[in-house]
């Protein structure tokens, strides 16, 4: 008995683990390794950084937490169905999702390209309009033809590209700690606290792309302590991760602004840490991140528009992926050309702030209430079957 309580722990623990990794790797990519994102919704604002990243992540994983129960209790099959459930009994209001959802796939496909762009372009000088075409033309075709394949390795290259963010993180923070030291000693800003309070909320609400991922993944859960048990392990490790981050380019943050490094400041670190095994891995790693998820991200659109009814009368399947590749790519390759800056400053800031209102606000208040009752109405039938049932188990027997 003993041991069977303890297997049940491990699995328990296990599928937990395996739940949080999937929001950690989703938030621990291209974007998160270039060190834009966090030079944009942190950095700039002192020595409060890390603590804003901290609640950033604290309202992403909450939000999760009750995506998850909503839709685990209530045996949900869609995130349709869940945004239905969450406004009900304004139940189209769930097409504000649908909207949020792929203005901001549009919007990370084109940062992976002005990241990719912005990479080849600063290693290689070649000008950002012809980095951006080769970027896009890599894309389709993987998008067409090996998208299965990059899917397959992309656990590889996201190992790869945290093992050499980690190591920069590290070397970083070391080269630079009187510097650091020195910020939070004075308790060095330039805003107000407020301001920093709302870039938290922003980054918490773009974040929130990945909605339909967790609940997807999240079904594995069997309880709500489960959930709640992921969503602990994914805020740590989530937190960790973006305060190393955030603590490292404070450091650099004087020096990479001066000479004009603010797209990929990661970057200018590792050239700065003098150590090419480091520099050189970062490059790779980055790039092939960057080609995964795009080639992914791409990948799920096709998928869900190929079978579209204006193209029923293409008969050929690869046809009709290449026409929607080339539309979407048509899109995304327009959004990278305005630069990775103002993608995350503007595309991501702007459905950040959607996010807030259709997403982290309404599930951190109606949807908390929602699933505290639901659960408590299951609780108490529950209650009355049992009773229920035993009352008429005990009809006509004699004591």
């Amino acid at each position: 008995m003993e041991r069977q309580e303890k297997a049940t722990k491990k699995m328990g623990f296990a599928g937990a683990f395996a739940v949080a990794s999937v929001l950690f790797s989703s938030h621990a990519g291209g974007g998160f390794a270039t060190g834009n994102q966090a030079t944009q919704y942190y950095v700039q604002y002192g020595w409060y950084a890390p603590f804003m990243a901290i609640l950033a992540m604290a309202l992403l994983t909450l939000t999760i937490r009750e995506c998850i129960i909503m839709y685990n209790t209530r045996g949900l099959s869609s995130y349709k169905q869940l945004f239905q459930t969450l406004y009900h009994p304004f139940d189209k209001m769930s097409v504000l999702f649908d909207i949020y959802f792929y203005t901001m796939v549009l919007c990370a496909v084109g940062a992976v390209i002005a990241g990719a762009a912005s990479l080849i372009n600063k290693n290689y000088g070649i000008p950002y309009v012809y980095s951006v075409l080769s970027v896009g033309s890599i894309l389709m075709v993987l998008t067409i033809f090996g998208a299965s394949m990059v899917a397959r390795a992309s656990t590889i290259m996201s190992i790869g590209i945290l093992t050499s963010c980690a190591i920069i993180f590290i070397l970083g923070i070391n080269a630079k700690m009187p510097e650091i030291a020195n910020i939070f000693v004075i308790r060095e800003s330039s805003t107000n606290i407020g301001k920093g309070i709302l870039k938290a909320f922003t980054y918490a609400g773009f974040q929130s792309v990945v909605i339909p991922t967790m609940i997807s993944c999240g079904k594995s859960l069997k309880s709500t302590k489960e959930v709640s048990k992921s969503m602990l392990i994914s805020f740590a490790i989530n937190s960790v991760a973006l305060v190393l981050s955030v603590i490292m380019l404070l450091g650099w943050y004087a020096e990479f602004t001066q000479v004009g490094e603010t797209t990929l400041p990661s970057l200018y670190v590792t050239k700065q840490l003098g150590k090419s095994y480091v520099f050189w891995a970062y490059n790779i790693c980055l790039f092939l991140c960057l080609i995964s998820t795009g080639v992914t991200t791409i990948y799920g659109f096709v998928e869900k528009f190929e079978k579209a009814k204006i193209l029923s009368g293409i008969n050929k399947v690869v046809a009709r992926r290449i026409i929607v590749s080339c539309f979407i790519m048509f899109l995304s390759m327009g959004i990278s050309m305005v630069g990775l800056d103002k993608i995350i400053k503007y595309g991501y800031g702007y459905m950040g702030y959607l996010g807030i209102a259709i997403i982290i606000v309404p599930f951190l208040t109606v949807g908390a209430y929602k699933n505290r009752k639901y659960i408590k109405n299951q609780s108490s039938k529950s209650t009355e079957i049992k009773a229920d049932t035993s009352a008429k188990l005990t009809e006509g027997v004699e004591f």
